[in-house]
C-alpha cells in the first residue's frame, strides 16, 4: 500500500521485535516437560507458545512510530519499554503470572480500545493459536479439519473455562476442599488425577495377573526382538532380528550391559543371556539387511517382507527390566502367560504412504497390528473402564449441592454434572492415547537413558526390529498413572479464562464463520507432515472412547483426508497433482484471509523453511515458494518478515554448511487496490536503501546469515 493511502496504525511487529529474547525462549521451551500444554496430547510440528504469544501480541500493539506526537528518540524509548514487556511475556515461567499478563493485556487494550478483535487460527492443530489468544484476554477461535486436532484444542481452550474455579467433586479432595482455593482448572485437574487412579485400581483387578513380579521386583519393561524363519534350510527355527543387543551403555561406575544370543545347534534353538562388561556382540540387522545368527546366511529386507506378509514374523523375549534400589536391573527372559488378542480392538487400515509408514511392507497393514496381545488387552481394559467413570462421577457430584443436574451434554454447552463427566472422560481418553503412544510394539528401549521411548519418535512409523513392552502398573516411564499425570499437570496450568471456540472445519469455511478477524496461524508445510495419516493412530482410540461425548467430531471412520491441505503424492496420484492440490488449496485460503482480515491489524503467518530439493544446481523449497506465491496472488502485502529460532541447537538439520532452525513469520495486510506498481530499477534502489539497516537489525538480534 502506498504510504499516502495508509489508514491503519503500524503495529510493533511491522517495525521491530526483540528477536533474541523470543528465539531464546522459543528454543528453551522445547526442553520443558511437565505442565506444558503440548504434553496434554501429542501433536506434530507445533510452534513454541513463546513465539505464538510474541507474534500475536506484537501484531495488536501499536508501534510508537504510529504516534506523530513522538520524536524519533521518544519512539525509541517507548519501543524499548514495549520490548521489556514482551521479553517478560515470552518467559515460560510467566505464562500464568497475573502481573505480567495484566501489563500485556493493558497494552493491547490501549491500542485496540474496548472492542477487542476476534483471533482465529484456521489451522489450529495442537491449539497453540487460540490458547495464546485466550491467555492474552482475546476472543479465541480455532478450526481444523482433523478431529484429533479439534479435540485437543477443545481440551485446551473450550473445556477449562467452563469449569474454572470449581472445586473437585471427588470425595478425597472434597474432604479437604475448605483448605484450598481452587483457581482456574486446578479442581478439574485434581479430579482427572483421582478418577485416573480409580481406573488403575479397576484395571489391576482385571489384568494385574498378566504383569507378574520377577524375583520379587516390579517389572518396568519386557524387551523383545522380532524373529523370522531362517532363510538357511539347515536351520529349522526362527532367528532374531536384532539391531543392537546393548541394554545399558557404559556409564560412570557402571559397565555396559548387553544381551548375547546363544545358539544351540543340536536343538536348533536360540536363547538370550545377560552379559555385564566386556565387548558387546554386533546386532543381526543393519542398513543393508540382516544375517542369520545361527548359520551366517544373509537375510534380505525382501525376505523379511515376504515372511511378514505370510504372517511368519514372530517375537522372542530378550530380557526383563525391573525396578532396583537406585538403578535398573536386567534379568534373563522369563516364561509368562500371554493372553489371546482381544476382540473389538479399534482399528483402521494404514494409509498407503511408504515414505512415512514402513509397516505395511511387512504385512502390518492396520493399526491394531502395531500392538502385542497384552498391549491391546491393556488398552481395551482401560478404555472399557472409562465408560464406568460416568456413574462414579455422577454419584460423587450428587453430594455437592451447587452442581446442577441440567442433563445438558458438554458438546451442547452444558456446565452441570453431565457435562463435567463428559469433560473428565475426554481428558482420561487423552491419557489412553498417550498410553497407546507408549504401549505399542514400535517403542524402543533407550539404552543411554535406560527408559522407554514412544512410537512417534518422528512424524512417521518406521520399522522397528527390537522393541520394549512397558508395564502399565509400574512407577516408571510409560505407566498409566504417569500418563495421567502428564494430562493433570497440563490442565492445571491452562489459562481457563474467557471461553474459546474450536470447530471442525476446513480453513476457508472457518474463515467465513467468524467476524472482525485477526488471523494468527501456522499453515501446513507442503508435504512435511501427513497429519491425517499419522493421527489415525490416535483417532481410532478417541472414536472408541468419545463417540458418545463428541459424536460430530467422531462421526467418520477415519480422519478426513481428501480435503486435507497437504501435498500427498500417494493419495493424490503423482507429485505434480499433489503440488497442484496444495497450490490451489493454499491460494483459496490466502484469498479468504485477504477478504476477512480486520484491516486495522496485520495477519501473521508462520512458515518453516524445511522442504528442500535440488533444482537447476541450487537448493530450493517447493513448499515455501508455493506458500509465498499464494500470499502475493491473494492480494496480500507483506509488511514484515521475521525469522524466529524455534529449535534447540542439537535439533538443527544441516543444509550444506548451514543449519536452518527457524520459523519465518510474515505480517501481511490486504494490498490496496490503488497500490502503485514499481519498476525493477526502483525495487533495486529500495533494496539498496533499506537492506543495510534491515540486515544490521538482524545481526544485532543474533540471527544467523542462513536465516
Amino acid at each position: 500500500m502506498a504510504e499516502g493511502a495508509r489508514s491503519h496504525k503500524t503495529k510493533l511487529i511491522e517495525t521491530a521485535l526483540p528477536l533474541e529474547a523470543i528465539s531464546r525462549e522459543s528454543a528453551r521451551e522445547k526442553s520443558l516437560r511437565h505442565g506444558h500444554p503440548s504434553t496434554l496430547h501429542l501433536w506434530w510440528a507445533r510452534r513454541p507458545l513463546a513465539a505464538v504469544r510474541a507474534v500475536l501480541w506484537s501484531s495488536l500493539v501499536d508501534d510508537p512510530s504510529s504516534d506523530p506526537s513522538l520524536s524519533v528518540e521518544e519512539q525509541k524509548l517507548e519501543r524499548k519499554r514495549l520490548f521489556g514487556i514482551l521479553e517478560r511475556l515470552v518467559v515460560w515461567e510467566n505464562s500464568n503470572d497475573s502481573e505480567v499478563l495484566d501489563e500485556a493485556r493493558a497494552e493491547i487494550k490501549a491500542s485496540c480500545g474496548d472492542e477487542l478483535p476476534n483471533v482465529l487460527d484456521p489451522f489450529c492443530g495442537g491449539g497453540g493459536g487460540p490458547l495464546e489468544a485466550q491467555r492474552l484476554g482475546l476472543p479465541a477461535y480455532g478450526g481444523d479439519l482433523n478431529p484429533v486436532a479439534v479435540l485437543i484444542s477443545k481440551g485446551m481452550v473450550e473445556i477449562p473455562p467452563r469449569f474454572a474455579g470449581r472445586p473437585p467433586v471427588n470425595p478425597r479432595s472434597r474432604a479437604g476442599a475448605g483448605l484450598k482455593t481452587w483457581r482456574g482448572a486446578q479442581g478439574l485437574a485434581e479430579d482427572i488425577r483421582y478418577y485416573g487412579e480409580w481406573m488403575r485400581e479397576r484395571a489391576w483387578e482385571r489384568i494385574g495377573h498378566l504383569y507378574p513380579q520377577v524375583d520379587g521386583k516390579t517389572v518396568i519393561a519386557w524387551l523383545w526382538a522380532r524373529t523370522v524363519p531362517s532363510p538357511d534350510p539347515s536351520w529349522k527355527g526362527h532367528v532374531p532380528l536384532l539391531k543392537s543387543g546393548i541394554l545399558r551403555k557404559p556409564k560412570k561406575g557402571k559397565p555396559v550391559v548387553w544381551v548375547e544370543p546363544i545358539v544351540n545347534r543340536d536343538a536348533q534353538t536360540v536363547i538370550y543371556r545377560i552379559r555385564e562388561g566386556g565387548t558387546p556382540g554386533p546386532g543381526t540387522m543393519g542398513r543393508g539387511g540382516g544375517v542369520c545368527v545361527a548359520t551366517g546366511a544373509p537375510i534380505t529386507f525382501q525376505y523379511i517382507r515376504e515372511q511378514g506378509k505370510q504372517g511368519k514374523i514372530g517375537v522372542a523375549q530378550l530380557a526383563v527390566v525391573v525396578e532396583g534400589t537406585r538403578e535398573r536391573v536386567y534379568l534373563p527372559a522369563t516364561d509368562i502367560s500371554l493372553p489371546d488378542y482381544p476382540r473389538g480392538v479399534p482399528s483402521i487400515a494404514i494409509t498407503h504412504n511408504p515414505r512415512d509408514f514402513k509397516t505395511p511392507l511387512y504385512g502390518m497393514n492396520s493399526t491394531d497390528a502395531l500392538f502385542t496381545n497384552r498391549q491391546a488387552l491393556a488398552l481395551m481394559t482401560f478404555s472399557n473402564i472409562i465408560s464406568e467413570v460416568r456413574k462414579v462421577v455422577d454419584d460423587d457430584a450428587m453430594a455437592i449441592s451447587d452442581w446442577s443436574d441440567d442433563g445438558i451434554r458438554l458438546r451442547d454447552g452444558g456446565q452441570g454434572k453431565v457435562a463435567y463427566a463428559d469433560a473428565l472422560i475426554t481428558y482420561l481418553s487423552f491419557a489412553i492415547d498417550k498410553c497407546a503412544d507408549h504401549w505399542s510394539s514400535f517403542c524402543s528401549w533407550h539404552n543411554g537413558r535406560e527408559t522407554i521411548g514412544h512410537i512417534f519418535r518422528q512424524q512417521a512409523i518406521p520399522m522397528l526390529w527390537d522393541f520394549v513392552e512397558t508395564n502399565p502398573f509400574s512407577s516408571s516411564t510409560g505407566n498409566w498413572l504417569g500418563q495421567v499425570d502428564w494430562v493433570v499437570k497440563s490442565v492445571a496450568r491452562l489459562p481457563a479464562t474467557i471461553s474459546g471456540e474450536v470447530r471442525q472445519r476446513e480453513a476457508v469455511a472457518r474463515l467465513k464463520e467468524v467476524n472482525e478477524l485477526v488471523i494468527c496461524t501456522d499453515p501446513p508445510y507442503y508435504d512435511n507432515v501427513q497429519y491425517a495419516d499419522i493421527s489415525d493412530f490416535f483417532y481410532v482410540w478417541l472414536r472408541y472412547n468419545l463417540s458418545e461425548v463428541w459424536p460430530d467430531e467422531c462421526a467418520t471412520l477415519a480422519t478426513p483426508k481428501k480435503e486435507e491441505l497437504v501435498a500427498h503424492p500417494y493419495r493424490q496420484g503423482s507429485p505434480e497433482v499433489a503440488k497442484e492440490h496444495f497450490e490451489r488449496g493454499m491460494a483459496s485460503v490466502m484469498e479468504q484471509i485477504a477478504a476477512v482480515q480486520n484491516p486495522d491489524f496485520p495477519a501473521t503467518l508462520f512458515y518453516a523453511f524445511k522442504q528442500q530439493e535440488v533444482k537447476d544446481g541450487g537448493i530450493t523449497s517447493t513448499g515455501w515458494e508455493t506458500f509465498l506465491q499464494a500470499v502475493v496472488d491473494a492480494g496480500l502485502q507483506v509488511t514484515a518478515t521475521w525469522p524466529i529460532r524455534t529449535e534447540m541447537a542439537n535439533r538443527m538439520l544441516a543444509i550444506g554448511n548451514s543449519a536452518l532452525a527457524s520459523s519465518v513469520v510474515l505480517a501481511c495486510r490486504p494490498r490496496a487496490e490503488d497500490a502503485p506498481l514499481e519498476t525493477r530499477g526502483g525495487f533495486m534502489e529500495a533494496l539498496r536503501a533499506e537492506l543495510p539497516e534491515a540486515v544490521g537489525l538482524l545481526q544485532e538480534q543474533a540471527i544467523p546469515p542462513v536465516d
